[in-house]
Formats: structure tokens, sequence, C-alpha cells
């Protein structure tokens, strides 16, 4: 089997290991979405993952989820990603955009003032911070089916704007319990036109956008991340011969198109359902846990040496250790996360975390 350092071709890039930095939420952009000098220095500093994925970024500010949010609708926000990616190819990196509406998981205070939209008016009890602190998540506006051409159009002409500022790629953010996710699920989709009711329906509008997207930049320069039975922030998926149907149908409907990867999040790795999903993606095929658990390099060589996947996402150790890859490799002692800074802005938890001593050996 690969190891998790060597390199493969991921769709229209090659990428020198197979651990990919997985999306981080970071929250550390200016007001007007547009990334700046720390994020350029942040991203750069963890190139030598074989693929980094940008934190989730709206498409367009009526689908923006949480103060600080990157965006890329704007020619500002194109200029300030391209930035990013000179700086991440300079070392010698390649970086996909997560682009991701949030859906119902939203505010006036984040969206420009209009009520957060979804597939259907189905709220959540949650509460998020905004400008002027934490605040319960409103029930949405539900999506009238004329309106969705307009919200798959927002997610192409993100991926447009990221392609030609120099970013090698996208990943269409259909995880989480974010809008794509709500249509996939049951108790956040309860349409009852052509996008509602059953697994095919509900899988429907994830397979236009993913494939109008494709059409746009190219099918080899386009990932898609879900995370199957997540069961976070409303979207259930407590049946799972429903889940496994509806993720079926998605992939069905991708199938033949040629896509660069598929990164799946799941809490059991090594279960038959895992398997499913990548005997029915022909692709790359990236894989992680990440149910409240770090992915330790036990667990990644396991995937690795197990056949589980192509590659493996990695989020959190990655954020505390820019040179998470060298360490693994060689064996040195890792920083330890600090969640305290996770969401605190500024730079302190983002830029800040040492490089390795190579004289300091676990």
């Amino acid at each position: 089997m690969p190891s998790l350092f060597d390199p493969m071709t991921v769709g229209a890039v090659h990428v020198k290991n197979r651990v990919a930095m997985a999306p981080l939420t970071r929250m550390r952009s200016d007001e007007d979405g547009v990334p700046k000098d720390m994020n350029v220095e942040y991203y750069a500093q963890r190139a030598s993952a074989g693929l980094v994925v940008t934190e989730g970024t709206f498409p367009a500010v009526t689908g923006r989820g949480f103060w600080g949010q990157a965006g890329i609708e704007t020619a500002e926000q194109a200029l300030g990603w391209s930035r990013v990616a000179e700086a991440v190819h300079d070392k010698g990196g390649v970086m996909f955009l997560q682009v991701m509406n949030a859906g119902r998981v939203s505010h006036p205070e984040l969206t420009g003032g209009p009520l957060p939209e979804a597939p259907s008016a189905v709220g959540i009890d949650q509460s998020i911070h905004v400008p002027s602190g934490k605040q319960a998540v409103p029930t949405p506006r539900a999506l009238e089916t004329d309106e969705l051409p307009r919200i798959r159009e927002e997610f192409v002409a993100a991926a447009r704007r990221a392609v030609d500022a120099g970013i090698d790629g996208v990943e269409v953010h259909g995880a989480n319990g974010y809008i794509l996710h709500e249509f996939l699920a049951p108790s956040a989709n309860h349409r009852t036109d052509s996008y509602g009711g059953s697994p095919e329906n509900r899988a429907r509008f994830v397979v236009e956008v993913v494939r109008a997207v494709a059409e746009e930049i190219g099918a080899d320069r386009v990932g898609l991340r879900i995370s199957p039975e997540h069961n976070v922030q409303g979207a259930l998926e407590d049946d799972h011969e429903d889940v496994r149907a509806t993720y079926a149908a998605l992939l069905a409907g991708l199938r033949g198109l040629g896509l660069a990867y598929l990164s799946v999040l799941h809490r059991d790795i090594d279960g038959p359902f895992v398997r499913e999903l990548r005997e029915q993606f022909d692709g790359v095929f990236y894989l992680n846990s990440g149910f409240s658990e770090y992915t330790e390099l036990a667990e990644a060589e396991h995937i690795m040496a197990a056949d589980l996947a192509d590659g493996v996402m990695v989020g959190r150790e990655l954020l505390a250790n820019p040179d998470l890859v060298e360490r693994w490799r060689d064996g040195l002692a890792l920083n330890t996360p600090d969640p305290e800074t996770f969401y605190l802005g500024g730079p302190k938890g983002y830029v800040d975390y040492p490089f390795a001593d190579s004289r300091v050996r676990v």
C-alpha cells in the first residue's frame, strides 16, 4: 500500500504526499470577508501538506455563516485569496478553496439583513456569535424552487473567481449541516417538490451544484466534502438505510464526471458504509473520522495500511503543527493544539505555533 508520504495525482494537480489539510473554521478575515496578511502567512506555513483545503468561504453574503469568515464574492476578496494562493505556491504547495453556503446556520447580522435561506423553514436550537454578541439562530426562510438556480450559480461564480485568482481548485462543502447537507438530510429537508422526499430527490440539488461547478472550471479541479451521519447542527440522519440510499444516489449522479476527489468525514472509518462510498466513487478518496477526536498519526497510518482511502484529511493537528508532515515522517515531537484560541481572532493560536526543532524527537 502507498504510505502517507507518497505522492499522487488528484485530478488536475500533483500532490507531494497524502496528508491533506482539512477545512478549518478560524474566523481571522476582515469584517468585509477579505483575506489579509495573517491569512497569507497561516496557509503558507502549512504548504507542506500535500493538499491545503481552505476554511469554508462564502460565495455570497446571504450564505455567510460566521463573523470573520472569508468570502469569494467580490473582486477584493478574490484578490486577497490570490495573495494566499501565491504564497502557498511559492512554498511548493497545492490549494483548493472550500465554497460554503451556511444555509440556516446563520443570522441576519451575518447575511446583511435577510433571513438565512434553507431547503425548508425548519429551525434549529443553536446560538452563534454575531457582531452584537451570541444570538439564537432564527428559523430560516424556505427557498422557492425557482430560487435554486441562484444558489447554484453562486457556487459556480465563486469557483470561477477562485480559479481565476490562481487557486488550484475548489471543494464544494456538502457537510457539517450547512445548506447542501440540509438538502440531503430528511430532518432538514421537508420539501414536496422534486428536491425533497425520496433519497434521489434530496440528492438532486447537490448533484446539480457539483455538476455545474465542474462544467465551469473542469471536473478535475473540483472536490466534494460530505459527512453522512454526522448529526450536527440539526442535520440528523438517523435512518441508516435512508443514508445509504441518499448518498448512493448522490454518487450515482456524479459518476463518470471525473471529479478530483471525494472527502468523507465519518465516525466509523473501518465500517462497511465507508467502503461502499469508496466503491461508488470513481476518483481519489480522502477520509477522516474527526468526531471530536484529533486525527493522529496512528489513525492516518491505519487508513493507508488498511487501504481505506487514498489520502487522509487532518484538521487540528495541522492547525497546531504547520510542519506536521515533516514531524510525522521524522518522528518529531508535536505542538499541542490550544482550543481556547481556535476562534479567538488575531495571531495567537493562528500563526504563532512553532516549527519543529529537529533535535526533539518523540
